[in-house]
């Protein structure tokens, strides 16, 4: 075991955007057991120490892993693309015309007759819009075509926050 592995060798997964969940909870219980810092606390501070770095690592990893839109920022990272940064990449008129009229409609809701059924055909799209991009990503990164998947995640970013901000918004009606 050790922590210059990526995510995926640490937790024996391949690497690849469609994933087991099921798998990679089963992998993360079962490294837990092993890593668990009570099972070191006899052994020396060096150890104790490996332990709870183990634990740490083994801990983002599966955060990482389990998100549709980290897990894609990751492989991408491994094949030299960052998407964690801000960019100056333009993205597509169409899509960016497309989130505004998006984020005014979220703005709408507040004021709409029936705001229940507004949040949940809100949630809908999202989850749509999320699926498609979910879809389109795989297709590219099985292409090793990095750079436009990269696109595709700049995409995933915008509608992982038009999901947030419907959520705050529903919070805000119900409290």
């Amino acid at each position: 075991m050790d922590i210059k592995q990526n995510y995926f060798e640490f937790l024996g997964l391949p690497e690849s955007y469609q994933l087991d969940l099921q798998v990679l909870s089963e992998r993360s219980r079962e490294l837990q057991k092993t890593l668990h810092p009570d099972k070191f606390a006899h052994l020396a501070d060096h150890e104790r120490r490996l332990s709870v770095q183990y634990t740490a690592y083994l801990n983002e990893a599966v955060a990482t892993l389990k998100s549709p839109l980290l897990r894609s920022q990751y492989l991408l990272s491994l094949k030299g693309e960052d998407t964690y940064a801000e960019s100056s990449v333009q993205l597509d008129p169409m899509f960016l015309m497309q989130q505004m009229e998006l984020r005014e409609a979220v703005e709408d809701i507040a004021d709409a007759d029936d705001p229940d059924t507004a949040v949940e055909e809100m949630y809908a799209e999202v989850a749509e819009q999320q699926q498609a991009l979910r879809e389109e990503f795989q297709n590219l990164y099985d292409q090793a075509d990095y750079p436009a998947a990269a696109m595709t995640v700049r995409k995933m970013q915008f509608i992982h926050k038009l999901e947030r901000d419907v959520e705050a918004l529903e919070d805000k009606l119900y409290d």
